[in-house]
């Protein structure tokens, strides 16, 4: 595994958005609650010294003072942080991930990961208070003692409402972000169609005259795909079913185009097709497989689509016997038409923020052509297959 930027970030966001499934291996995870701990460590340092501390002589200049009374409060702080991370993946655990808590109401979800952060910091905090070194004892003796445990419970409150607004103000961040990529999704999705859409709309015109049913039933197929279009725009997930029919009405209608240039076949098994994606992920990539490695050739060629359900990954399969991988733009060119390398980059980073690693794009060469595969984390629901759909 390549740690770079992109997954480093991936990971912090899915670490603060506690509601989605963690991104990258598990000690990065550990690691962000370790940075955050001994952040969240210094205001109580500074709180402590000013309650304890500030009128005793040189305390400003005491260095070993500030270290000790740090160190304490990131053990406690890191013993709450421990105690919370590792519950939070018990029951993550326990549930089978978090899709079942994101399907929860809104009220239960916010009792959830505001109660256990609670729960976990009063159990936790004594806890650390003497891993720390002190006695509770002896803290609970006399006046002093009683004001301590006192301003001890505050501090605790403070530390479930500071771990409460914190978590909740970057979730809303990571969902504004999320909506933001859908939000791009459908504008690029928007500035490629016209050019699509002119050439269809070109077709049927010139077919009105001499051939009016062909021009008939590629008006329908038209009719059909952008039915199935706006039905997938209009979702956040949708059933791997829903994207194999559009990506036949696609392929419908530019085989009333290409005729007898285009071949196409979608083979799917049944438990592949009732697995939930996001929308318009399949799409660019037939797309690709016939505009840079099919359209290009004279005699045209094939695509074949294939889904399955294996080893707890949905596996997407897109072939072609086009031109080869070299004419697939990987990515973004410099004066490449608008969409070319823009829609498998952003195939590439849709992934990787809703799956991180565990999801996957890779483009290989087959000679003559070039297969897509994707690679997607699922539950594994083995049943029989079902007829593939042919032309």
């Amino acid at each position: 595994m390549v740690i770079d930027r992109a997954l480093l970030a991936a990971s912090r966001r899915s670490w603060l958005n506690m509601s989605s499934d963690p991104v990258g291996p598990v000690w990065m995870q550990w690691l962000w609650t370790v940075l955050f701990c001994a952040a969240l460590a210094v205001p109580f340092t500074v709180m402590g010294f000013f309650a304890f501390s500030r009128n005793s002589p040189g305390a400003w200049h005491d260095l070993a003072g500030w270290a000790a009374l740090y160190g304490r409060n990131f053990i406690v702080c890191m013993t709450i942080g421990a105690l919370i991370h590792g519950v939070f993946d018990l029951l993550s655990w326990l549930m089978g991930g978090m899709s079942r808590v994101r399907r929860w109401p809104a009220w239960k979800r916010t009792l959830y990961f505001s109660g256990v952060p609670l729960l976990c910091t009063f159990i936790g905090w004594p806890i650390g208070v003497t891993f720390a070194g002190a006695s509770l004892l002896d803290m609970m003796r006399g006046t002093r003692g009683q004001n301590g445990i006192v301003a001890s419970v505050l501090l605790a409150l403070l530390m479930v409402f500071l771990f409460h607004q914190f978590f909740a103000m970057k979730s809303r961040q990571i969902e504004a972000e999320k909506r933001a990529a859908e939000a791009q999704l459908r504008l690029l999705q928007g500035q490629i169609e016209p050019h699509f859409l002119f050439n269809t709309l070109a077709g049927v015109l010139s077919l009105i005259d001499h051939d009016p049913a062909k021009a008939k039933l590629m008006l329908h197929d038209f009719t059909e795909y952008l039915r199935s279009t706006l039905a997938t725009l209009r979702s956040g997930e949708v059933p791997l079913a829903q994207e194999l029919e559009l990506a036949e009405n696609y392929l419908r209608l530019l085989g009333s185009r290409m005729e007898d240039r285009l071949r196409w076949q979608i083979d799917a098994d049944h438990a592949a097709r009732q697995v939930p994606v996001p929308p318009l992920l399949l799409q660019p990539l037939v797309e690709n497989a016939i505009h840079h490695g099919l359209e290009p050739q004279v005699q045209g060629g094939s695509v074949m689509v294939r889904a399955h359900v294996q080893g707890g990954e949905l596996v997407i399969e897109v072939q072609d016997d086009g031109r080869g991988l070299a004419a697939w733009p990987a990515s973004p060119r410099p004066g490449a038409r608008k969409g070319q390398g823009l829609a498998l980059a952003n195939v590439r980073g849709r992934l990787l923020s809703r799956y991180g690693t565990r999801a996957s794009l890779d483009l290989q060469a087959t000679n003559p052509g070039t297969r897509a595969v994707m690679r997607l984390p699922v539950d594994p629901d083995p049943s029989l297959r079902t007829p593939g759909v042919t032309r």
